[in-house]
């Protein structure tokens, strides 16, 4: 797993906040090193908080950096402090990533894994979806019943975590969920 750490720098004076601004908006890099340097640690523990996986905390730390550095020309002191804005970003960044399919994909997966670890490998290995003909199968749904299938049976989302994910009522969700499977079972039975 990635750590987070910082590599000992020399001292570097201190900048105050007007200034580090107004260097960051002329893009001064070496601004964005003493902001780095300052402000990371903090911004990482925040990041991580939200997210709970290292890896994903530094990937989302960097896109944090990467959208302060651009967005910074819009930055308005008078609306507050640099750090509460820093701040703001990486944790809206943070939880857009919580919410992402990736990371809850990400997340069960890595549920699941740990459970499938204590299930005999031998017998399971043999059974992968495309050797059971799911696959073949699903080719011969709709694209939304597919895709409701795919995301409730093989990615292990909630009928819940589907409607709010693609912004369609769960009522909507369970209809699709329905006729796919009886679309299924004749497709089964031929």
């Amino acid at each position: 797993m990635a750590e987070h750490t910082h590599v000992l720098k020399p001292a570097t004076p201190h900048i105050d906040e007007a200034t580090l601004v107004s260097r960051l908006k002329a893009q001064d890099t070496d601004a964005l090193g003493y902001l780095y340097d300052h402000y990371s640690g903090a911004l990482y523990g925040v990041v991580l908080r939200i997210v709970k996986k290292e890896d994903i905390a530094e990937e989302v730390l960097q896109d944090a950096f990467l959208k302060i550095w651009n967005a910074m020309p819009q930055y308005d002191a008078g609306k507050g402090r640099l750090f509460t804005w820093m701040f703001n970003v990486a944790r809206n960044l943070a939880i857009d990533k919580l919410r992402s399919r990736e990371i809850k994909r990400d997340i069960k997966t890595d549920a699941v894994s740990d459970n499938v670890r204590s299930i005999d490998h031998q017998y399971y290995s043999e059974q992968s979806v495309d050797s059971i003909g799911l696959e073949r199968l699903l080719e011969k749904l709709s694209e939304d019943q597919q895709l409701i299938i795919r995301l409730l049976y093989l990615q292990g989302y909630t009928q819940s975590e589907v409607a709010k994910e693609w912004g369609i009522p769960l009522g909507t969700v369970k209809t699709r969920q329905r006729l796919a499977m009886i679309q299924l079972r004749k497709l089964v039975g031929k």
